[in-house]
């Protein structure tokens, strides 16, 4: 197959700091089993909510799934044959084998498509008949109608900032989802998150997060995206190991962000300013 799958079940609580009132909202949405659209720029954060609402969701469960979160990241080559399942050689025998969504539906776990807007347009297809009254899964190839699990919810994401007419999700799809926006967090916000995952006292992380709402304002100007809490965190890692903070900020921040000479040259100039 040529799917990236990720199977998670978290023994402790995901980390995960909200922003608004995004995990009311989400569990309102599981209780409903609507299906849920995560909007947000990269590294905003939007996977480990997931996590953080399967753990808790399925620690209020009587009985818990071995792995209640399954996730596929999309991308260009991936088909509905990846997603469904295919039939495989064992030995002398085909032996039909569930594809990520398949055991997801059957299962009850959370199925997680990550940049949903990467996958092939079959693939987005595919998915209508589980996110209306049907809740069921067809499988072409066994002639099989799956009704999916109780427990099963869908779960997708895009990023914004990067669709296009030729990489947007078709208001057919969109329409079919309970949406929910993320973006960055404000300073405050952002220093508490990059102190807890990266390990470094509050003064630097707070420069950090003061560096990241500054090479954002450079979506003013031009810079589309700007720089994520999570190269933010990596830049906090490096320096707890040692990396003197310059260092950790131009090899995780300024040469992260973008190969174009003058955005790298902008955020140099504020890393500069910033940074001790």
């Amino acid at each position: 197959m040529t799917e990236a799958v990720n199977f998670f079940a978290a023994e402790s609580e995901p980390y995960y700091l909200p922003l608004a009132d995004e995990i009311e909202v989400f569990r309102a949405a599981y209780s409903s089993r609507l299906p849920v659209l995560l909007k947000g720029p990269t590294g905003c954060g939007k996977t480990r909510f997931v996590e953080h609402m399967t753990w808790r969701l399925y620690r209020e469960t009587a009985n818990p799934l071995e792995v209640p979160l399954i996730t596929v990241s999309c991308h260009e080559d991936l088909t509905a044959t990846d997603m469904v399942g295919r039939y495989l050689l064992q030995g002398d025998e085909t032996v039909w084998t569930d594809g990520p969504l398949t055991r997801a539906v059957r299962t009850g776990a959370i199925c997680y498509l990550d940049e949903i807007v990467e996958a092939r347009k079959d693939t987005t297809v595919l998915i209508h008949s589980l996110t209306d009254h049907r809740r069921i899964l067809p499988i072409d190839k066994t002639g099989e109608l799956v009704a999916a699990h109780p427990e099963f919810l869908l779960v997708i994401s895009y990023n914004p900032g990067y669709q296009s007419v030729l990489k947007d999700l078709k208001p057919s799809t969109r329409q079919r989802f309970v949406s929910l926006e993320f973006d960055y967090p404000d300073v405050e916000k952002e220093s508490a998150i990059i102190a807890h995952e990266a390990g470094v006292d509050a003064e630097m992380a707070e420069r950090l997060a003061v560096i990241g709402e500054k090479v954002r304002n450079l979506r003013e100007h031009g810079f589309e995206e700007g720089v994520s809490t999570r190269l933010l965190i990596y830049a906090g890692e490096l320096i707890r190991n040692d990396i003197p903070p310059r260092r950790a900020a131009d090899v995780a921040i300024i040469m992260a962000v973008s190969d174009d000479k003058t955005v790298q040259q902008a955020v140099a100039d504020i890393v500069d300013v910033v940074l001790p």
